[in-house]
C-alpha cells in the first residue's frame, strides 16, 4: 500500500466547508464547475483520466504535505491530448473583418477540400475545408498587418495585405494571392473562415481564471478578501462547418488558440433551452501548464 500525501495548490483552496459556500452563493456552477478543484471540475475542464492517473503516480509515496503550482498538472494533460485532438478554426465575432480574396488566382466561386484533421497524425481522419474569395478575420490580426506585407493563410497559401480600410476597429481589408512558386516563410500565420460556401458554427469561448488572489490562504485569512472578482470570460465566436459534429466531452485544438473540451455540441442543447443565441457550442478552453489553470 501506498501513502499518498495531500497535494495542496496554489491559489486553490480544498476546504470542503469553503467550497460548498461558493457553492450556495453563486460564485461557481456547482460541483463540476471547471473552476472546481474537485475531481469533477477538472474533468470538465479538460483534464483526461489517463494524464490524472499518471500525474498522481508520478508524485509518488510520501507523507508531506506539499503546495505545488498548477503548471504540472495541466502539462502532463497536453501530452495526452495534444498527438490525438483534432484542429479547428475559430473567429472571434467581435469586429469580425470581412475580407476580400484578389489576383489571378482567387477563386471565382467557392470550392472545398479535404485536410488532416491533425498536420501529425493521419489516423485522427480528414475534414473539408472550404476555400473561397470572402473570408473573415479575427480583429487582433488585421490590426497588425501592414499594407503590402506578405502573411500566410494557414492550409492555403501566402497573400499579400492590400487597401486596408481605415476605421477602428477595422472594417475590412483584401488580401492578393500569391501561390505560386517557393513558399516564403512569413512572420504572420493567421487563420480564416470562408464567409461563403459553407454553414459556420457559432460557439462560446470561455476561459478561467483562479478562484482566489492569494498563493495560500492563512487559517485567519477571511476567504471572502481574496476571492478573485472575474473568473470566467466569454467570447462568441465562428468555427468552421466541420465543427457541427462535435459533441460532449470532444477535445479538440482551436488552431492558434489553444485546446478546448466540448461542453455542449449543437445536438446536446434541450428544446427550448438555447435562448436567444439559439444552439451553439459551448467550448471551454484545456490550460496547457504554460501559465497555469488560466
Amino acid at each position: 500500500m501506498w501513502d499518498f500525501a495531500r497535494m495542496n495548490f496554489i491559489r486553490t483552496f480544498l476546504s470542503k466547508r469553503k467550497l460548498a459556500k461558493l457553492v450556495e452563493t453563486g460564485k461557481v456552477w456547482g460541483w463540476d464547475d471547471p473552476r472546481m478543484p474537485t475531481i469533477r471540475g477538472v474533468r470538465r475542464r479538460g483534464m483526461t483520466i489517463p494524464a490524472l492517473r499518471d500525474f498522481i503516480i508520478k508524485q509518488g509515496p510520501s507523507r508531506n504535505v506539499v503546495t505545488m503550482d498548477w503548471t504540472n498538472f495541466w502539462a502532463s494533460n497536453k501530452k495526452e491530448i495534444d498527438p490525438v485532438a483534432p484542429r479547428h478554426t475559430a473567429v472571434l465575432q467581435k469586429d469580425v473583418v470581412r475580407v476580400k480574396v484578389t489576383g489571378a488566382e482567387a477563386p471565382a466561386e467557392p470550392f472545398s477540400a479535404e485536410k488532416p484533421k491533425h498536420p501529425k497524425n493521419k489516423d485522427v481522419g480528414v475534414k473539408k475545408v472550404v476555400f473561397a474569395s470572402e473570408l473573415l478575420l479575427d480583429q487582433a490580426d488585421a490590426k497588425s498587418f501592414k499594407d503590402g506585407e506578405e502573411i500566410t493563410l494557414m492550409a492555403w497559401g501566402n497573400a499579400f495585405v492590400r487597401n486596408i480600410a481605415s476605421g477602428d476597429p477595422i472594417p475590412s481589408l483584401e488580401v492578393e494571392l500569391n501561390l505560386q512558386g517557393d513558399v516564403k516563410k512569413t512572420e504572420k500565420k493567421v487563420t480564416w473562415l470562408a464567409a461563403q460556401g459553407q454553414k459556420l458554427v457559432p460557439a462560446e469561448l470561455w476561459d478561467f481564471d483562479y478562484l482566489i488572489t492569494k498563493d495560500v490562504l492563512q487559517e485567519d485569512d477571511n476567504m471572502e478578501d481574496f476571492l478573485n472578482p472575474t473568473t470566467a470570460t466569454m467570447d462568441d465566436a465562428w468555427c468552421d462547418e466541420a465543427a457541427a459534429q462535435l459533441k460532449k466531452d470532444d477535445i479538440i485544438q482551436l488552431e492558434r488558440r489553444g485546446y478546448y473540451r466540448v461542453d455542449k455540441g449543437l445536438d446536446d442543447w434541450k428544446d427550448g433551452e438555447e435562448g436567444p443565441k439559439g444552439k451553439r457550442l459551448v467550448l471551454f478552453c484545456i490550460p496547457t501548464g504554460k501559465t497555469g489553470p488560466k
